[in-house]
């Protein structure tokens, strides 16, 4: 099972990640601040575990070169950081995933291994990775991916300091993990808020189950369609105070809103945060985490239009 990240390990995974990733400005629309981690070199957050991680791996086993499974964004920053540390990348991505995700892990030259869904699936839980010969990375559920996310929750408190609540967008459950890690390590009364789509609320189901939960996704929030992993469900009981789930019509409306509004571009999980604020109380600071960018543009200029 995965526990509550340690701030030692936090600040380690931070400084390994450092030179690799930005420290993201927070802009305010709405009443809220913007966290704005679609502005990373990739277009999202994943950068800083993916760094973290490879930089812990000794060299040995980084020059075998890296392997992840992703929906898109996971896949880009595994590519860019290997590309950033000279070494090969293959990425198991579903066969949907935007084709703005796939072409991201060319550019830095990784290569896709494209699978139906049920079949990427059974390659992850089966374990797929231990036949092939780079080092797996996992997404969501790895330590040091989800400390190197820390880093967040650490700018969040040293930018912020009447920091009351952050709501961040929730998938696998790495970053609000790590984040949210680091933020009640150093002020434990800041409220953590998950956000999910009601098209594919996978956390909120698996809490009042208590277990495992499957899902069919129906969202344009692709980056938060990860499978149930059992390692986080203790995590996801400790660290997080709250959960809302956006309507996806509402959800759709958040992205031309960002643009608009806040002359940002979002992909569906990138905007989820913010199309949650209308939900809460006003008064209180908040910060909402805009986890990515990523968004196809063809989807982009139709929820414009």
């Amino acid at each position: 099972m995965v526990g509550v990240i340690g701030l030692e390990r936090i600040r380690a995974a931070a400084d390994r990640a450092r030179p690799y990733v930005h420290r993201t400005p927070l802009v305010p629309v709405d009443g809220a601040l913007l966290k704005l981690e679609c502005l990373q070199p990739t277009g999202s957050f994943k950068v800083r575990g993916f760094f973290a991680a490879a930089m812990a791996l000794p060299e040995d086993k980084r020059s075998r070169g890296l392997i992840t499974v992703s929906a898109g964004n996971a896949a880009q920053a595994c590519a860019y950081a290997a590309h950033s540390l000279g070494v090969s990348c293959r990425v198991v991505m579903y066969d949907t995933a935007p084709a703005t995700k796939i072409e991201g892990v060319k550019r830095w030259g990784g290569t896709p291994v494209l699978m139906p869904r049920p079949a990427l699936l059974d390659w992850l839980s089966n374990q797929g990775w231990e036949s092939e010969p780079e080092v797996f990375i996992h997404p969501f559920a790895d330590t040091e991916v989800m400390a190197g996310h820390g880093g967040l929750g650490l700018e969040l408190v040293e930018d912020v300091p009447d920091l009351a609540r952050v709501l961040v967008p929730v998938g696998g459950g790495g970053l609000i993990g790590g984040t949210a890690s680091a933020i009640k390590g150093l002020r434990p009364e800041v409220e953590v808020i998950g956000v999910q789509s009601d098209g594919y609320a996978l956390w909120t189901r698996a809490l009042e189950a208590d277990g495992p939960v499957s899902i069919t996704p129906d969202t344009i929030a692709d980056g938060t369609t990860a499978p149930f992993d059992a390692r986080m469900l203790p995590l996801m009981k400790e660290v997080v105070d709250r959960w809302l789930t956006v309507p996806e019509p509402r959800l759709r409306a958040a992205i031309p809103e960002l643009a608009v509004a806040g002359k940002v571009v979002a992909e569906g999980a990138g905007a989820l945060a913010y199309a949650a604020i209308e939900q809460l109380e006003p008064g209180p600071v908040t910060v909402a985490v805009v986890s990515g960018g990523n968004i196809d543009p063809k989807l982009l200029a139709s929820l414009l239009s």
